[in-house]
């Protein structure tokens, strides 16, 4: 890039002409002033005198000398004239000098006003989008162009967080996907191809690949509903949390009758909030779809929601296991499963139906939260705010129930 291109140029020019025209400014009027203050005019009558000398008895006899002489007014005048020469000669060579010396200063204070910018352009192209730990974190006076800098810095930080959780996800879905492949194709090598298999080695391998496949499906459809909450991609409307939660209950009740388990309703009344209504649904589904699995047979399932000032909440309680105090602060990570995602129902959980849930209520700028004892079975709850919402509040940190 040419240096006349350059800002760098652009502000010098703009300090050196500033200063260039304060400066003559200052000259202009201080010459102006000058010459308004004195009366400068050449000595035009001239005199000749005739130089006498007094001797000692008394008597004045000619020296034969004769000079030039004139008024006291015109000798003033034409003093000041040569004063006011003087300081115009004056002025235009510190005109001339002070014209080369705006520009180096012009170019030390632009190099100084854009050396944050410098720093930031070094920094930005260093930076690679597979290494976003760099940061600019430029120091000096708290001005426009260090805020610039922080904020170029949040922004990196959100990036790089983004760019870590899409990595996350994508080594943690091809690891579940990999066991289901590995069960299909190790099904198809030992039975379904074997000329020596039996019919019941046949089936049996046909059921386990419907378990594997509908696992793999399952896996598929969360991921396709944890891409689309990133993408924020929701129809938000007005929406009854009672009625969500109602319908969501409905959706699991035949799967809660068919392992023995009872439905508890306890709903409010005109429970508004601003959101998608399928989401919300989904992240209340997710909830009860955990406690149908976890409870024991011919237990009981509550599904409740209410208000608590500027907060809604909806709560399902089961009387399952429960999860270690450990464990509780990572239940809504993706992936993670936990003591119970071991063993014979590992196969029908993909670890991610815990983390939508998450994911929705924080996208309607809400939070999720679980309250269990081991053995005592767990409370999840989902405060979402409520639509007429007036303050800045967080939500109740214990449990509503």
């Amino acid at each position: 890039m040419s240096i006349f291109r350059s800002i760098r140029f652009r502000l010098t020019v703009l300090y050196s002409t500033l200063l260039f025209a304060l400066a003559g400014a200052g000259l202009v009027v201080a010459y102006v002033a000058v010459d308004r203050a004195v009366d400068p005019k050449p000595i035009t009558e001239r005199y000749q005198a005739h130089l006498y000398k007094k001797k000692a008895d008394g008597r004045t006899v000619a020296t034969g000398t004769t000079i030039e002489v004139a008024e006291v007014q015109q000798i003033e005048d034409e003093v000041n004239l040569r004063l006011l020469q003087t300081v115009r000669d004056y002025s235009l060579i510190a005109l001339g000098g002070l014209f080369v010396a705006s520009l180096g200063i012009g170019w030390v204070l632009s190099g100084r006003a854009l050396r944050p910018v410098g720093a930031i352009a070094r920094t930005a192209r260093e930076i690679q989008a597979t290494d976003l730990s760099r940061r600019i974190r430029l120091a000096g006076p708290r001005d426009e162009l260090r805020d610039l800098g922080g904020t170029i810095d949040s922004m990196l930080d959100r990036l790089d967080h983004a760019f870590r959780a899409q990595r996350q996800l994508i080594d943690d879905a091809s690891h579940e996907l990999r066991s289901p492949l590995a069960i299909i194709r190790a099904n198809l090598d030992a039975s379904l191809t074997s000329p020596e298999a039996t019919e019941q080695e046949r089936t049996a391998a046909v059921a386990t690949i419907d378990r594997a496949t509908t696992r793999m499906s399952r896996l598929v459809e969360d991921l396709l509903a944890t891409a689309r909450r990133d993408a924020d991609a929701m129809a938000d409307t007005d929406v009854d949390l009672s009625i969500v939660a109602r319908e969501a209950g409905e959706d699991f009740a035949p799967l809660a009758t068919g392992r023995g388990l009872r439905l508890r309703y306890a709903l409010g009344a005109d429970l508004t909030l601003i959101g998608d209504p399928d989401a919300l649904r989904r992240a209340g589904g997710n909830l009860l779809s955990n406690a149908v699995r976890l409870s024991p047979l011919g237990g009981a399932i509550d599904v409740a929601t209410g208000r608590v000032g500027g907060w809604l909440w909806l709560a399902v309680v089961d009387e399952g296991p429960g999860i270690a105090e450990d464990d509780q602060a990572r239940v809504f990570d993706r992936f993670w499963r936990g003591e119970t995602g071991r063993g014979g129902s590992a196969d029908r959980r993909t670890g991610l139906g815990l983390a939508i849930v998450r994911q929705i209520v924080e996208s309607h700028g809400g939070q999720a939260a679980v309250f269990c004892r081991p053995g005592a079975g767990s409370t999840f709850v989902l405060w979402l705010p409520a639509a007429d919402r007036a303050d800045d509040t967080p939500p109740p940190a214990n449990s509503p129930m």
